[in-house]
C-alpha cells in the first residue's frame, strides 16, 4: 500500500507568477521521504543520521511537472516503492491536489554509511518495511 503525506503550499513556496517555484517541490519531496521513513519504515531521520550514521541521498531524480500548484493548495504526496536492491531503492512520488496530478517523480535513494560515504545494506527493519510496500511485478 502506498504511503501518503500532505504539504501546504506556503507563501515562501511560490514565485512572482503565483505558482510553486520548482526547487520548492524538491524540498517538499524530501520532507515526504522523511515522513515515509519515520511513519512507515519506523526509522526517523534523527535516529538514522545521528545514531545509526546512515543517510539516504537521492542519486537519481526524474520529474514531470503536470499541473501548477498555487499558494494555499494542499498537496497529497504519495510514495510507492518500485524496486529494492541491496543498497538502493526506487520509488515513485506523485503530488496531487484538488483532483489533479501536479508532479510525478521517479527517485532512486541509496543507503549510505555516513562515516565512510559509501553505500551500505539497508537496516533489516527498514528493508522489510520497504519490501512490504513494493508494487508486485
Amino acid at each position: 500500500m502506498p504511503f501518503t503525506t500532505t504539504a501546504q503550499v506556503r507563501f515562501a513556496d511560490v514565485d512572482p507568477a503565483g505558482i510553486v517555484f520548482y526547487p520548492r517541490y524538491f524540498e517538499m519531496l524530501n520532507g515526504a521521504v522523511e515522513d515515509w521513513f519515520a511513519q512507515e519504515l519506523c526509522m526517523d531521520f534523527a535516529t538514522m543520521h545521528l545514531d545509526a550514521h546512515i543517510g539516504v541521498p537521492t542519486v537519481k531524480l526524474e520529474v514531470e511537472f503536470t499541473s501548477p500548484s498555487r499558494l494555499g493548495d494542499r498537496l497529497d504526496i504519495t510514495i510507492t516503492p518500485q524496486r529494492l536492491g541491496r543498497t538502493s531503492c526506487g520509488i515513485e512520488v506523485v503530488f496531487a491536489g484538488e483532483g489533479r496530478e501536479r508532479l510525478r517523480a521517479q527517485v532512486v535513494l541509496v543507503c549510505m554509511d555516513l562515516n565512510i560515504h559509501r553505500p551500505t545494506e539497508w537496516p533489516e527493519g527498514v528493508r522489510a518495511a520497504i519490501e512490504a510496500g513494493l508494487v508486485p511485478a
